[in-house]
């Protein structure tokens, strides 16, 4: 059988080659970003760039923005989760309060990410950073506020992918500056 010329054991060789090249690239960026950085888990770093097909065949420059669209799909997604607890009539009073916060500030995340994704485009890696490195700060912020009333935080497991996820974003900025 023949693809456009080229005998299909050769299509499905550069095929597999392609593949395999994608996956070190994406195996090779989430280990040097979590050798660089304590915050940014191995693991955690390879789950969330296989969630995003567009990877599979990306350069280094791509997987940046690929991150960046992460952090802005769980932005999305956490601020959706806030407004839907607040809605919950069993939650206390006391971690209502903490949601508004943590409302307030995944809200100004929002437009903040979108931001960081044009710099990020322009390559203005700077100024993208800054604004990734905020959304890891207001991850951090609502999860601190929490603790800082004594209540148990709904939100832990997103505030930590927000931060890993800023945090692999930023270190592949690092690595392409």
């Amino acid at each position: 059988m023949m693809i456009n010329n080229i005998p299909s054991s050769i299509f499905i060789l550069l095929l597999l080659t392609t593949l395999v090249d994608t996956t070190y690239l994406i195996n090779q960026t989430c280990n040097n970003a979590s050798m660089d950085d304590p915050n940014i888990d191995y693991n955690f770093c390879i789950t969330a760039f296989r969630s995003a097909p567009s990877s599979l065949d990306a350069n280094l420059t791509l997987l940046g923005l690929i991150s960046i669209n992460l952090v802005k799909h769980d932005v999305n997604s956490t601020t959706f989760l806030i407004k839907t607890l607040l809605e919950n009539t069993k939650v206390d009073n006391c971690t209502k309060e903490e949601l508004q916060d943590c409302l307030q500030l995944y809200s100004n995340s929002v437009p903040t990410i979108s931001e960081a994704a044009r710099d990020y485009r322009a390559k203005r890696f700077d100024v993208a950073n800054v604004k990734v490195s905020s959304i890891m700060d207001a991850s951090n912020t609502c999860e601190d506020g929490f603790e800082d009333v004594g209540v148990t935080s709904p939100l832990t497991k997103q505030n930590n992918d927000t931060f890993q996820l800023s945090a692999i974003a930023l270190s592949i900025m690092n690595m392409l500056s």
